[in-house]
């Protein structure tokens, strides 16, 4: 006996999805370079800051006279005491002193940390300089190496990097904090130490400098986020952005400072020769801090080594471009002393992004490594 009813056609399992992702290829292809502007804006966009220190390098070299002293934008005023104060002033604002303390415990660590990035790196530098003063390097570029060296750990990039691996944040955030502290008094000293003969301001004019516009407004950044603690936390401005949008403006001034000097010659090799180094220097001091971290009885947990890497290799471009702006202010080769440092800041965040998941890993498969070892009770 025959049916009335219409058996329908099922869709084979997997047939639409199959389906959707050939109608999604179809469109992908009918609009490639809709998608390619889309993802080179949004790249651009997470990288503002790279392209701000390009686009302000190429903007002072197509018209210097904007930004060089007694010009249109006042740096010697502008810059040497307004944006300086404000990047400081930032920095003491948004600055949480009440989660640095609980890693004030672990000293060991500490001392680790801002020995080897405030001592042993700037010596480690010198000697490694020696070396390279009998090549045909700019010697300038050689003495911003050395500048490198003598700068403090830098107060974000070390502690984002160290919370992406999932390291010790608590104890990067408060190395990255009290070696910004330290670097204002000690940065100082080191740069006249190893470079003494080429700074032309008094050592007395130097401190005074600093303490107007670096020490104060950190004091009264921190004063003044005692009082709007709870609607800093509530809104979270952009701190980051601020301090950097004020450095791409010295940054621009710098470089107007150099363009516009005719004695100055940029030689590509020498740059060239320096980008490797500091590539290799980067690595080199990685792979040192987390050999002499790792190694037995050194009472290091593998979240303390993540943050070891990272603050002690790591240096402060907000913290050191003002820094140099100050020790060499009026020096006719500040742009080419700055350049190693410039040079160093998007390299330390390049590699560190690109090491993440190869130190996650470790860290990871560590920590599992200590757990099966340790004795149940």
């Amino acid at each position: 006996m025959l049916r009335g009813t219409v058996e329908s056609v099922q869709t084979p399992p997997g047939f639409s999805d199959l389906s959707s992702k050939r109608k999604k290829r179809q469109t992908n292809k009918q609009n490639p370079p809709i998608l390619t502007n889309m993802r080179l804006l949004e790249r651009m966009r997470k990288e503002w800051f790279m392209v701000g220190i390009v686009l302000a390098i190429a903007g002072a070299k197509l018209e210097p006279s904007i930004g060089v002293d007694g010009g249109p934008l006042k740096p010697e005023i502008t810059v040497s005491y307004i944006a300086v104060a404000t990047i400081f002033f930032n920095s003491g604002l948004s600055l949480k002193t009440e989660e640095l303390t609980s890693a004030l415990v672990h000293i060991r660590l500490h001392l680790f940390i801002q020995i080897f990035t405030l001592a042993f790196f700037p010596a480690a530098m010198w000697l490694f300089l020696q070396l390279l003063s009998i090549t045909p390097i700019n010697e300038w570029l050689l003495k911003g190496l050395q500048t490198v060296g003598c700068m403090p750990p830098p107060v974000s990039s070390a502690v984002i990097l160290t919370k992406a691996v999932g390291g010790n944040e608590a104890a990067a955030i408060f190395n990255s904090a009290f070696g910004s502290f330290l670097g204002i008094v000690i940065t100082p000293l080191l740069l006249l130490l190893f470079l003494g003969s080429s700074s032309s301001v008094p050592f007395t004019s130097i401190f005074s400098q600093l303490s107007v516009t670096v020490v104060v407004p950190l004091i009264i950044g921190q004063i003044v986020r005692r009082y709007i603690k709870d609607w800093l936390e509530r809104t979270k401005p952009p701190f980051g952005a601020i301090s950097s949008s004020v450095l791409l403006m010295i940054i621009y001034t710098t470089f107007c400072g150099t363009f516009s000097n005719p004695n100055i010659d940029l030689d590509k090799f020498s740059l060239v020769v320096i980008l490797f180094i500091i590539f290799s220097i980067q690595l080199g001091f990685m792979l040192l801090t987390f050999i002499f971290s790792t190694r037995n009885y050194s009472g290091f947990t593998p979240a303390d080594t993540v943050a070891i890497i990272f603050c002690s290799t790591h240096k402060s471009l907000t913290l050191g471009i003002p820094m140099l702006k100050i020790v060499f202010a009026g020096h006719e080769h500040l742009s080419l002393i700055s350049v190693p440092l410039l040079i160093y800041h998007p390299v330390q965040i390049l590699l560190g992004s690109v090491l993440v998941p190869t130190i996650k890993s470790w860290m990871v498969s560590r920590q599992k490594g200590v757990k099966l070892t340790r004795p149940i009770v």
